[in-house]
Order: structure tokens, then C-alpha cells, then sequence
């Protein structure tokens, strides 16, 4: 005989609202944000929006299903600029957009820049990077290649600043400086007063530019705006 919980299991408690993806989303971003993304499962998500675990599976599928969706939702959420046709330009302004993206949640930023994704979110800065180089001459092949570097750079820069909080978190860049002075390695103690210091926004700037100069350096003669032939 059924009682007053007489909701088949799996279903939200009576007076619960009602489950959506957005709200899911939201709940595992809590989770992340209290537990860090190895504290994701269906039941912590579960928890926080007060269900039985067994009803998240009617919009996601399990665990993987719960990162994909905070990382589509993250990378929906991604304002990408409109091409200006240069391409210095254009491919800087996409890696700042990615940057403010990511570090907008810093305690999923890690998911946003390394989960691979096949979804419309997940191909869209793909895409806009892509037609910046085709634009500028490029094939596919080269442009693929480039991509891949300019995706390495930004996303082991990027992670890099989202980690660098508990090595640089202090003030205490004079005894960081001593420690690496006295480390008797002569290349590092000359750099010690650069290597105890990190200036998150100053580093990415630095790989930006390093990376778009690259780039221009290998734009196809025949389309390169220099050229005067």
C-alpha cells in the first residue's frame, strides 16, 4: 500500500519545483564551487536541489553528463567579438573573451578549458578562431595546426593564473626571492626577484602577444597586408 510519498521513485519530492538542465547546471556549479570538481556526482547535485539522484538521469547522464553540461552552459555564455578583418586584432579579442569566460567561474575554469566538446558551445570559439585564419589566407591544415598552438598557450596560461592563487597568494615575495637565490643554481638565483613574482594579467598579455606575432609571421605571402607585390 503506498503512502503519503506515493511519487514513483526517482520523480522530485511533491512541492519540489520542477527539474530543468539551467537548474542542474546551477546546483553543480554550488557543488564545484564549495567541494572543487572532484567533490561532482549525481548525488551532491542531487542534494543541493533536494531530489532523489535517480531523476537527474531524465536530463543528464551521470557524472560525465553533469560536467559537459556546466562546461556548455559556461561556453554558451561566451561572448565572442565580431571579426574586424585584423587579424592581430581579431585573435586577441577572442582570447580575452575566452579568459573573462573562464575566469568567471575560476573554480570550473579548468572544466571550460580542457573538456572536449562537440557541441554548438563547445565548437564556437573553435569556429571563430578557425575563419579569423581562413580569412587571412590560410588553409585548413595550417589553421588546424595554429589553432592547436594558440589553444595550448591560452589554456596552459590560463591555468596557470586559475593555480598560482596558493604559490602567490602572499606578500611575501622577499623571502621567495631569498629561497631562490639561495637555491645554488646560477640561471635561476639571477631571475629570482622575476621567478618570485607573478602578475597574472601582465603573463597573459605577454602569451597573447608572443602567440598573435607568431602567427602573423606565418601569414601566406600572397595575403599578407605587408606584402607590397
Amino acid at each position: 500500500m503506498n503512502n503519503g510519498s506515493s511519487a514513483r521513485r526517482g520523480r522530485p519530492p511533491k512541492g519540489s519545483p520542477l527539474l530543468s538542465k539551467p537548474a542542474i547546471v546551477q546546483a553543480t556549479l554550488q557543488v564545484i564551487d564549495a567541494e572543487g570538481v572532484g567533490g561532482v556526482s549525481m548525488r551532491a547535485v542531487a542534494r543541493v536541489l533536494g531530489v532523489d539522484p535517480k531523476s537527474l538521469y531524465n536530463h543528464v547522464d551521470g557524472k560525465d553528463g553533469l560536467l559537459d553540461a556546466v562546461t556548455e552552459a559556461l561556453l554558451g555564455a561566451l561572448d565572442l567579438p565580431d571579426p574586424t578583418g585584423d587579424l592581430a586584432a581579431d585573435l586577441t579579442a577572442i582570447t580575452y573573451a575566452f579568459r573573462d569566460r573562464a575566469l568567471a567561474q575560476p573554480d570550473a575554469a579548468a572544466l571550460v578549458l580542457t573538456r572536449p566538446m562537440l557541441s554548438l558551445e563547445g565548437l564556437a570559439p573553435v569556429e571563430a578562431v578557425l575563419s579569423v585564419l581562413r580569412a587571412a589566407g590560410f588553409d585548413a591544415r595550417e589553421a588546424v595546426h595554429l589553432l592547436r598552438v594558440a589553444l595550448a598557450t591560452l589554456i596552459g596560461t590560463l591555468l596557470r593564473e586559475v593555480d598560482a592563487g596558493p604559490t602567490f597568494g602572499s606578500d611575501d615575495v622577499a623571502g621567495r626571492t631569498a629561497v631562490l637565490e639561495a637555491s645554488g643554481l646560477p640561471a635561476v638565483a639571477g631571475a629570482a626577484p622575476y621567478l618570485a613574482t607573478f602578475d597574472a594579467r601582465r603573463e597573459f598579455d605577454y602569451a597573447v602577444e608572443l602567440c598573435v606575432d607568431a602567427v602573423l609571421r606565418r601569414v601566406p605571402r600572397a595575403a599578407d597586408p605587408t606584402n607590397g607585390d
